[in-house]
Formats: C-alpha cells, structure tokens, sequence
C-alpha cells in the first residue's frame, strides 16, 4: 500500500504539501503555549485573560472553517489553502510585534482565521486523491504530522524562548510554510471542487459566524447575567441556522447529513466530546510544570512532547488498521483508553513525580492516537464525494468547538478557582485545585463519547 501511494507523482506530491502544513500550524500553536507563562510575564496578563490567547484563535477558526469549506468547494480546494497558508505566515509575523495582551489577542485572531481556511481543506484534498481503500492511511499520515507538529512544538518552543523570547514562538514554523506554498504554487497543478458549486449562502454564513461569536462571547461573561442572554442568543441563532440550511437549495452547511447519516452524526458528536476533554491538557500540564514545578519552558516542553509523540508514532497504524476493520471498535477503545489517561492525570499533585505524569501523558496519548483517525475515515467514508467540503468543515468546527469549549472549561474554573489575577506563589494551591477540578470533568465526558462511538454504526 505504501509503495503505490508513494510511486503516484499527484498523490505524492500533494501528500507532502498537506503533510507540511499539517505539521506547521500545531508546531507553532503547540510553541505558543509553551510560551504563555513567558507572555503572562512580559505582558503583565491576568489568569483570565491569558486564557483568550489561545481561546482568539479557536474562536475565529470555528467562525470561519465551515464557510472556507464551502467556499472551497465553489472556487477549489488547493487555492483555499494556498491562500490560507500565505495569511498564517503573514499573521504570525504581526503577533510575533505585539506589545500588549489585547493586540496580541487581535493577531491570534486573525491566525484562527487564517488557519481556518486549512483547516476546512487539508483532508477534503486527501479525500479527493486517495480512494476509499487507501484514505485511512494517508488520513493517519496528516493525522501522525499534526501530532509531530505538536511533539516539536514545545520542544523547539521551549528552546526558542529560553533563547530569544516568547515572541520567537510564532516564528518558529514559518521556513516549511513557506516550503509547502512554494511547492503548491510550482508542483500542484491539479485543482479539486464540488461538481455542483451554486451559489454562496451570504445569509447563512452571517448567521453561523455572529451565533459562534455569540456563545464564545457569552461563556467568557460567565457567571453575569449578560452571559445568560448571549448564550441563549447564541442558540437561537444556531435553530434559526438549522432551518433555515434546512430549506436553502446551497446551504453553506447541508444539515440533513446530521438527522440521516447516523455514522456521521454520532462520529462528529464523539469527535467533539474527545477534543473537548484534552485539548486544554497542554496549557494545565505546562502551567504545571513551570508554575508548581519550576522547571523552564526547554523542560517542560520536553516532558510535554510524550503525548504527541505518541500520538504521531500510533496514528499511521491506526489509519492503516480503520482501512481493514470497523473504525467504530478503534474508536471506542482509544476514547476509553483516554479516559483513562486523564483520571491519572486528575491526581498530579506538587510533589507528584515526573515519571507519573510522564506515563499518564503517554496514556492519554495512545487513546487518542486510536480514537482520531479511524473516526475522521469513518466520517469520510460515510458521505458522498460531493460532501467533502462541508464534511471536512463540519469535522473541524466539531474538532474547534471542542477545542473552544476545553478552553472554556479551563477559563471558567481558573475564573472560579483562581479569579481575575497574576498566577504566583500565594495561588499555587488554587492552581493545583484547578487543574484538578478540569481533569476530573473531562474524564467524565468520556463516558457519553463511548456511548456514540461505540453506537454509530459500520461503515464496512
């Protein structure tokens, strides 16, 4: 199977620009959060706020990733990513000159959007090459690049900020972007689109985009009064969205593949629970480790690094092992496995031994390694090729979502736990109770993700 992916000249070619990409973007994203410690410091930033340096970039990715897969499938997939990876290089040059919390968060945004329009392409172009036989491996190889991404990026991150400042952290990745858009622009000559384009919805697209910056906007006002009316604002905006998709005749998002596509539906559900109850893992064990440690942003991007390695190492096979058996059994073991790694994870303590938490990372690491790509093929491989687009949109704003709403979880407990103030000495014990708190939540969200993942339906 290798040998004829690698012997094609348009898969081959294709594959490694995606690939590159693919290990960019969390390469820098994963070297930021090493950084933030760094940037709470320079920047004299509350517990809060620092929490929108990661939680900007979500919330424009979620924005704008179902409106870029449609756009893609209108005007091509390939061109939607070039131009997407032109603005992330752009955008992180702006972040790296920012001179204050709020223009930094303004950057951050403007890289979520950026990184959105790759979000909504990368695997629609895998998808579009690959066929049926062969898309969970290559899926398992952009999977395993991401999370080598990530194993580098605190590592690099760590390294590059001990040397030169947070602000080196969002250069860092910037040399193989511009290797990838070099090779899109020379080497990729093919181009991939929906046979049936239409007509952009305008209306829809407003809708989606202000209820996603509703809600974020909501949770973040949390736990006032004006919180409870954007979040009930955000969610009859996203029931008017629903209906009216329903009845357009070229939605930017076909919402009946989400009440008559069973494997769909409850893929996506699974994808967004799993998102949700690791993502803000990096940020907790960081702030762990430099904060109730003491250890440099080096060390602990070092330590960081055993998840997405793992990750990286275990992915290609669980792609390879989802083209051969039903992903749903994959999936459900890795997301067990997961839940597994995050109750060890609730009971880190100061003078918890680094050991621990190293094997409790590799724990959560391998779950998720096997949850991950066979659940992105079963979700492929579950629609039509003309859905690609808005499958692929749809994949990532759940992914996103999830994202968001672990950094949400994160935000509002620290809120609770630690309040509006500098992280110090005199809060270590609120810290570690905080930590705490959202590793045994995200462990129990774990519970209804077997429930869909194991309940979805096959695909073979």
């Amino acid at each position: 199977m290798k040998a004829s992916i690698i012997e094609n000249p348009i898969q081959r070619i294709t594959l490694i620009m995606v690939l590159l990409n693919a290990f960019t973007t969390p390469l820098m994203l994963s070297a930021v959060n090493v950084a933030i410690p760094s940037i709470a410091k320079a920047l004299s930033i509350n517990a809060v706020l620092l929490c929108w340096i990661p939680m900007a970039f979500l919330t424009a990715s979620a924005m704008f990733v179902l409106i870029f897969g449609r756009i893609a499938d209108m005007v091509g997939r390939k061109k939607i990513f070039l131009i997407g990876t032109s603005c992330v290089i752009v955008t992180s040059i702006i972040a790296s000159f920012a001179d204050n919390g709020i223009a930094l968060i303004v950057a951050r945004f403007l890289q979520g959007v950026s990184a959105a329009m790759l979000y909504a392409t990368q695997v629609a172009i895998i998808s579009s090459i690959f066929p049926p036989e062969k898309r969970g491996y290559a899926i398992g190889l952009t999977v395993s690049a991401i999370y080598f991404g990530l194993t580098a990026g605190p590592l690099i991150g760590g390294y590059m900020v001990d040397l030169f400042g947070w602000r080196a952290s969002f250069l860092v990745h910037l040399p193989l972007a511009v290797v990838a858009l070099f090779i899109g622009l020379f080497y990729v000559k093919d181009e991939w689109l929906s046979e049936d384009r239409g007509s952009f919805d305008l209306f829809g697209s407003i809708l989606y985009m202000l209820s996603i910056l509703t809600i974020c906007l909501g949770v973040s006002f949390l736990p006032s009064s004006l919180s409870l009316i954007l979040i009930l604002l955000s969610l009859a905006g996203f029931i008017l969205f629903f209906f009216f998709e329903k009845k357009h005749k070229h939605p930017i998002f076909d919402v009946s593949l989400f009440y008559t596509n069973r494997i769909f539906t409850f893929s996506c559900i699974a994808s967004l629970i799993i998102y949700t109850a690791t993502f803000a893992n990096v940020i907790q064990v960081n702030l762990f480790l430099q904060y109730l440690k003491g250890l440099s942003a080096t060390t602990a991007g070092m330590i960081m690094m055993c998840q997405p390695l793992t990750m990286a190492i275990f992915s290609p096979i669980a792609g390879r092992l989802s083209d051969k058996f039903e992903p749903r059994y994959l999936s459900t073991l890795g997301m067990a496995i997961t839940c597994c790694g995050l109750i060890m994870l609730s009971n880190l303590r100061i003078d918890s031994e680094l050991i621990y938490l190293i094997f409790s990372l590799i724990i959560t690491g391998l779950g998720f390694s096997l949850f991950s790509p066979p659940n992105v093929n079963a979700i492929m491989g579950s629609v039509e090729k003309k859905f690609y687009g808005s499958a692929t949109g749809a994949m990532a704003t759940m992914r996103i979502i999830g994202q968001m709403s672990s950094m949400i979880l994160v935000t509002l407990i620290f809120a609770l736990i630690i309040g509006s103030v500098e992280i110090n000495q005199d809060n270590y014990i609120n810290l570690q109770e905080a930590i705490h708190i959202v590793f045994i939540i995200a462990a129990l969200l774990c519970i209804p993700g077997l429930y869909f993942s194991m309940t979805r339906g096959k695909i073979f």
